[in-house]
């Protein structure tokens, strides 16, 4: 296994920059480990929904898990306003950096995490994992 530590500045697309540190990395099964930062900008598809809720304002991410690959990527994220009102779902590109976001990945080196489409299921691509 292995860490990776890395930084996005201001403006920045929180899903578009992991997965390309991910595609940079040719990291193929990885996990959040820790994130911290802020947002002006987030999107999210709540649960159970098949559209995207735009938000506009100032929020902190205060959780943020999920699987990396460079065959896909499934991450959640939970943001909370200037009152501390929370709200989470399912990180797509969309959600911009405000001042800074602190990002720490966990590599497994013995498996690879592919996503795919599977009959009778979700509708959406799901976790396969294959071992190296």
């Amino acid at each position: 296994m292995k860490t990776h530590t890395f930084r996005l500045k201001p403006q920045q697309d929180l899903f578009d920059s992991i997965e390309a540190f991910a595609k940079q990395n040719n990291i193929e099964a990885g996990c959040v480990l820790s994130s911290v930062g802020s947002l002006t900008h987030a999107t999210l598809r709540l649960a159970n929904r098949e559209y995207y809720n735009e938000y506009d304002g100032h929020f902190e991410i205060v959780s943020m898990t999920g699987t990396v690959s460079i065959h896909g990527s499934h991450i959640h994220v939970a943001i909370s306003d200037g009152d501390g009102v929370t709200i989470g779902g399912h990180l797509v590109s969309g959600c911009k950096i405000y001042t800074t976001a602190e990002i720490v990945l966990l590599e497994m080196d013995d498996v690879v995490y592919k996503r795919e489409l599977f009959e009778n299921d979700s509708g959406y691509e799901e976790l396969v994992v294959y071992k190296k």
